[in-house]
């Protein structure tokens, strides 16, 4: 091989690790989600999927800005929603805020790192969330595999409770206020749509 091909091939390399490290596009500072999620207690009948019962609770709408994404395909709750979208809404979906954290997502759990608070605590734990999904259509899944993090995305569907024929439970979050193990929403979603992408 010549070393023109050599220069050529080393070229094309450092321009691809260039690409792969940058940053994903931010929007522009200010808030791009002002609305809080909304939920409304419903009495749906059970949804059949496979060996799962679903047991919708509340209907669930969101309007949020994509903290994060992580995709799932060992544990049993990839059977149902094989992908989980950390959002901001309010202050938490401001880039100017966003840019003094570190947002990670993990083992089912979405995490966050500041070396100073830029909002309080309990700001940033009630306008922020890890769900989990489950697409209600081939629709809504391929929908979800196109969301990438900074989206502003609008969803709606319907907090659910899940029973397996075994007896494995998955439950939702019912509230935006919580915390820890248990605190994530899982979003039976049957329309979802990026609003706008940076």
């Amino acid at each position: 091989m010549s070393k023109s091909w050599l220069w050529i091939g080393l070229a094309l390399a450092v321009a691809i690790f260039v690409y792969l490290a940058q940053e994903p596009n931010q929007p522009p500072p200010g808030i791009i989600a002002a609305r809080a999620p909304e939920q409304t207690a419903v009495d749906h009948p059970p949804i059949r999927i496979d060996e799962y019962q679903i047991f919708p609770v509340a209907s669930f709408s969101l309007e949020a800005r994509v903290l994060g994404r992580e995709d799932y395909s060992m544990d049993r709750e990839a059977d149902l929603a094989p992908t989980d979208l950390a959002f901001g809404w309010g202050p938490m979906s401001d880039t100017a805020i966003l840019e003094h954290f570190d947002i990670s997502q993990s083992g089912r759990w979405y995490r966050w790192y500041a070396d100073e608070l830029p909002l309080t605590r309990k700001t940033v734990e009630t306008h922020s969330a890890n769900m989990h999904l489950v697409p209600a259509s081939e629709t809504v899944a391929d929908e979800l595999d196109d969301v990438e993090e900074n989206d502003l995305v609008r969803l709606d569907g319907f907090l659910i409770n899940v029973v397996a024929d075994d007896g494995w439970r998955w439950n939702s979050s019912l509230t935006r206020t919580d915390t820890g193990g248990g605190a994530c929403e899982l979003i039976y979603v049957t329309d979802l749509l990026v609003i706008a992408r940076p």
